[in-house]
């Protein structure tokens, strides 16, 4: 370091008048007397002219004994802030951490007066993000962490860009000034909030030190390093965060699960919220770890009494959103008697029915919205639970395993929170579509229209207007604002799938349902909700191609499941509907592709039974069939060919078998209207070979099931009533097959007269 002899060692440092920028007046120094601010200008004039470290800090002593900075405006102290620059304290904490004989200042005042200067410096933003403060944070996350007794033994020779070296301290030692702590705290914070901030103090090693400093509670770790760690798993650093020091964050974890559950009622309702900032976001390791789980289990008996307390909304909520957490993570299996499992759905649909059960225009606030968030979410497993048990216990419930009676209490207190859901959903205007509080109401109802449409009929047929323009709105603007808050509220796990037709995937299965059902499909068909659907897939088909070795696409099948009931129940809407010719454009050009993708062997054949299906509805073409029609029959004869091979593992159908399968019926079914519909498709089986494939594959092959061979029936059929040529090959093998499938298709051996 520079030269700082000129400082006496009996001189306290100026950290008192350089705590925290004041609000002053217009002139210089704010609310200084006049005398004051004229030696205050000699003082700056000497501060902004010193020629060595000495008389900077001499001057800066000189300025703390005048005024404290209470009194100064900001550009006084900005003036002080240019004149000291980052350097300085800096120099300071270097010197004190070597722990040389030279300077005339003993370290600790070097640490107290360096930690100071920085301090008050990182209050102004723009300094906060300077490479220069930047280099000192090794420095003061080491100090926070390790206390006084590790700056002589690990700095030597240490890069400062690096993650901060820890060592364990030594037993006995004195605490780090509290003072000192503060400001270091005041440094790490202000770096935080900066742009990338929190990314500069993870790749700084903030994470382990300030687990160290909570660990071995060092001076102020539990009032700000807490909070300081807490804010760095809360937004997009978590990931990282957690895959670079899973280690340290679970024994932090760990640890104040076990702080929590010796606490009293009182201090656990303000322990709730920290202990959601360090749970681990879903997928990662140490979510799985015994140790871990047998520790939730007992922040749930912890929990317990909290839950079955007279409690204000303000104190229940973060009972319940930790309690949605924890869910999220870990299910059912640790949260107790199927009687407290009711008791925490119960208490959820309460807060969700009193919280929008509001007259219209009535504002909810952030804080009843974040807890109505996590409601929805225990709702949300409550709706897969209790639909789960009523169906077969799911595995390794234990004893969140609810009886058949329980199930129905729950759906019961849940259709009546959905219908709140519903009423608060049917006041919401275009303008807030955008809303995250909006978008997570959205999402909870599809999650509950994607189990039970039978319930709540009316109401929801109603609100159809307002889901169908809803997903619309998503899927055409992208609602960018929404993707930053999907990826906090969720960790990272669903907050990059929250792009523009994210909204329109939750509702998909729910339209699955209702566009079975009449009432609601004509409501559906009024909205355009095909030409809605349509778009979806064309979206979805353009991100798919675009990738090699692309994974399975749930939502695009689903969306094929909703246009296949559109497309069964009501064929003159297929006929006329512009819509539908743009899907069978669609399918024409998609199909041919994913025949070669066996991982897509379900979405192909959604594709190939959807156009199929359409096909037969249309009259025959006056001539020989459009290039786009060929290409998509031909791609349909050979997808369809593949189930046909021994084995069914051609063409990669043996493993999506169990899904595909009663697709590739209702396509033969299809099919065989298709060849009525369009005689000139008769020409096409045996070209593309499908016709010596159904009658060397099955016919003659081991037995099949009744509806396959009815569905194989039902195709050969209609090619004997249309094609002389079809009709002589398939009686050829019929009479030639010895038993077999042939031997069991009474229409088919009555249609060609053979015995």
């Amino acid at each position: 370091m520079a030269d700082t002899d000129g400082a006496q060692p009996g001189e306290s440092s100026p950290k008192s008048g350089l705590e925290e920028p004041g609000e002053g007046g217009d002139g210089g120094g704010g609310g200084l007397a006049e005398a004051q601010g004229q030696v205050l200008e000699r003082c700056l004039h000497a501060l902004s002219h010193a020629k060595n470290d000495s008389h900077t800090l001499a001057a800066l002593l000189l300025i703390t004994r005048l005024c404290p900075a209470k009194q100064l405006d900001r550009p006084t102290l900005r003036r002080i802030f240019q004149a000291v620059g980052l350097d300085l304290p800096a120099r300071l904490l270097v010197t004190a951490l070597q722990g040389s004989e030279g300077p005339a200042l003993p370290p600790d005042e070097l640490l107290s007066l360096g930690s100071a200067l920085l301090a008050a410096l990182s209050t102004d933003p723009d300094m906060a993000s300077r490479p220069q403060l930047l280099s000192t944070v090794p420095i003061l996350l080491g100090v926070l962490a390790n206390g006084p007794g590790w700056k002589q033994q690990n700095w030597a020779g240490h890069s400062p860009d690096a993650e901060v070296p820890l060592g364990c301290g030594e037993s006995g030692e004195p605490g780090l000034d509290q003072a000192v702590a503060a400001d270091c705290y005041q440094v790490l914070t202000a770096v935080c909030a900066s742009p990338r901030g929190a990314e500069q103090l993870l790749n700084r090693g903030a994470v382990p030190a300030l687990c160290q400093a909570v660990r071995q509670n060092r001076t102020l770790s539990h009032q700000r390093g807490l909070p300081l760690l807490g804010g760095l798993l809360c937004g997009p650093t978590k990931d990282r965060a957690w895959s670079r020091h899973s280690a340290e964050l679970r024994a932090l974890l760990l640890s104040l699960c076990t702080d929590f559950c010796r606490a009293s009622d009182q201090n656990r309702l303000g322990l709730c919220a920290q202990l959601v900032q360090f749970l681990p976001p879903a997928g990662q390791a140490g979510a799985d770890g015994e140790e871990l789980r047998g520790a939730v289990g007992r922040v749930w008996e912890a929990m317990r009494p909290m839950l079955q307390a007279k409690l204000t909304p303000r104190q229940i909520g973060p009972v319940l959103v930790l309690s949605a957490c924890l869910l999220d993570l870990f299910g059912w299996e640790h949260v107790g008697s199927p009687k407290f499992c009711c008791l925490l759905v119960n208490r959820a649909c309460v807060e969700v029915r009193m919280g929008l059960e509001e007259p219209p225009g009535t504002d909810l606030s952030l804080e009843l919205q974040h807890t109505l968030t996590g409601c929805y979410r225990i709702m949300e497993a409550a709706i897969e639970q209790a639909c789960g048990d009523a169906q077969a216990p799911p595995p390794h419930a234990g004893a969140s395993a609810l009886s058949l009676q329980q199930s129905r209490q729950v759906l019961g207190v849940l259709e009546e929170a959905f219908n709140a859901v519903v009423y608060h959903l049917q006041q919401v205007d275009p303008s807030r579509y955008d809303d995250p509080f909006v978008f997570a109401t959205f999402r909870s109802l599809c999650s509950w229209l994607a189990e039970e449409t039978s319930c709540l009929k009316q109401e929801v047929t109603a609100l159809l207007p307002f889901l169908i323009g809803y997903g619309r709105r998503h899927l055409q603007d992208g609602m960018p604002g929404l993707s930053e808050w999907a990826a906090k509220a969720s960790g990272g796990e669903e907050g990059g799938a929250c792009r523009g037709g994210q909204a329109l995937r939750y509702l998909l299965p729910a339209l699955c349902h209702l566009s079975a059902e009449e009432a609601p499909r004509k409501v559906l068909l009024s909205l355009e909700a095909p030409a809605l659907l349509l778009d979806f897939l064309s979206q979805g088909w353009g991100h798919l191609k675009k990738k090699s070795g692309a994974a399975r696409d749930p939502g695009l099948e689903t969306a094929c499941s909703a246009l296949l009931n559109f497309a069964v129940t009501e064929p003159e809407r297929v006929r006329t509907d512009p819509c539908f010719r743009t899907l069978e454009a669609h399918l024409s050009e998609a199909l041919p592709a994913l025949v070669n993708k066996p991982r897509l062997r379900v979405l192909a054949a959604n594709y190939c039974c959807l156009g199929l299906m359409i096909g037969r509805l249309r009259s025959p073409p006056p001539g020989p069939l459009a290039a786009n029609q060929r290409r998509f029959f031909s791609a349909a004869l050979r997808l369809l060919s593949g189930a046909l091979d021994p084995g069914r593992g051609g063409g990669g159908w043996e493993e999506s078998w169990a899904e595909a399968g009663e697709l590739w019926r209702l396509s033969l079914q299809a099919l065989g209207g298709c060849v009525r519909a369009q005689p000139g498709l008769a020409a096409l089986l045996r070209e593309e070979g499908w016709l010596r494939h159904a009658l060397g594959g099955v016919l003659g092959g081991e037995r099949a099931d009744r509806h396959t061979e009815e569905a194989l029936e039902e195709a050969l059929c209609a090619a004997a009533e249309v094609c002389p040529d079809c009709r002589q090959e398939i009686a050829d093998a019929v009479t030639s097959s010895e038993g077999g499938a042939a031997s069991r298709m009474s229409s088919l051996r009555g249609l060609l007269r053979v015995s």
